[in-house]
């Protein structure tokens, strides 16, 4: 049976773009004056002044790592990762489920301008942009970097497999979270002895398809004698349900009820394509077991990043920029590692 896909998150990195911009504007008057060191001052307060430098060494101490973080992405990033429509879709999915919570457009922007340092949709926009390209760069990383040939080896061994054709009964549990725990237990137990009862009838020689127009609760498949044609894994049906069709003869079906999200499945494997070659999938391996990776580490994702970044020959010449780097960087990990553990 087939499940459902799950939507994916993005996350926020904070800018004081304002604050940047007075300074560039400060910093770029033509014609400053100079102390006698050779320092450009930039402002004068009375008698007191205010050097480029003064305020360069704050700026950079205060603000400086997120919006240096997003330049250097940008420029690492824009030209590999073109833009396309799944990109579009993405921002404007994501931007549309954002206003659906607020009443008018001076409220949304009130919002992002609060929440994520931006001050203006466009640039919400650009912002969302480099999340999704991010996204995709990280994917790549891990894919190339931190999956093992081995771990690629043992998935194509034990999870892939040609295309399989079969026909299928469902008996639902109908349990729902209404239900207290025993009763729940009981109609669970009472639709797998319904499935099991099909199993014998199946043992005496009945027939299958007669058998699944009877008493299938797939209303899809049931008319046609649960015919379910050729699927795979990557077609959304549950792993469980794959590859427990996969482990059968041709001809043969499942001698215990399969346990699905869906309720109890029996199940007869009528056919099996030709495994493919494991050059011909291994990208989507890699793929498959990067979405894994990422999914049950969370600072991996950081750690790919920065892993990104330094494949890309990203290097500081200001040791503070790099200290203040290297402190973002692991505060993220640590975090991400922390809501892990939490949720675990």
């Amino acid at each position: 049976m087939k499940k459902e896909n799950k939507n994916t998150k993005f996350y926020v990195i904070i800018g004081i773009l304002c604050a940047c911009l007075l300074v560039s504007v400060i910093l770029n008057f033509t014609h400053t004056s100079k102390l006698k060191n050779g320092k450009e001052v930039a402002i004068r307060v009375g008698k007191n002044k205010i050097t480029a430098d003064d305020l360069y060494t704050d700026l950079k101490d205060k603000y400086a790592t997120n919006v240096m973080i997003d330049k250097i992405d940008h420029l690492l990033l824009d030209n590999k990762y073109k833009t396309d429509d799944a990109e579009t879709n993405y921002v404007d999915s994501q931007i549309k489920s954002l206003k659906s919570n607020y009443s008018t457009d001076e409220e949304f922007l009130n919002a992002i301008s609060s929440y994520y340092g931006v001050s203006s949709e466009e640039e919400f926009r650009s912002m969302l942009s480099l999340s999704y390209k991010r996204q995709q760069a990280v994917k790549d990383y891990v894919a190339d970097n931190v999956v093992t040939d081995t771990e690629i080896n043992n998935y194509y061994d034990t999870k892939v497999i040609g295309d399989v054709k079969a026909k299928h009964i469902l008996i639902r549990s109908n349990a729902s979270d209404k239900d207290s725990d025993s009763e729940k237990s009981k109609k669970e137990e009472e639709a797998k002895k319904k499935a099991e009862d099909i199993i014998a009838k199946l043992d005496a020689g009945e027939d299958f398809s007669k058998l699944a127009k009877k008493y299938s609760d797939d209303e899809g498949t049931a008319s046609s004698g649960g015919e379910l044609g050729y699927f795979n894994t990557d077609d959304n049906y549950e792993e469980e349900f794959v590859l427990a069709a996969a482990a059968l003869e041709n001809g043969k079906y499942t001698k215990e009820p399969v346990k699905t999200e869906y309720g109890y499945e029996i199940i007869l494997k009528e056919a099996e394509k030709a495994k493919p070659k494991l050059k011909s999938v291994k990208k989507t391996i890699k793929k498959t077991l990067a979405d894994e990776k990422l999914k049950n580490n969370n600072s991996l994702f950081y750690e790919a990043l920065d892993g990104y970044r330094k494949k890309n020959k990203v290097t500081f010449k200001d040791s503070e920029l790099e200290s203040a780097y290297r402190t973002y960087i692991k505060r993220l990990e640590d975090s991400s590692s922390s809501n892990s553990n939490t949720e675990e």
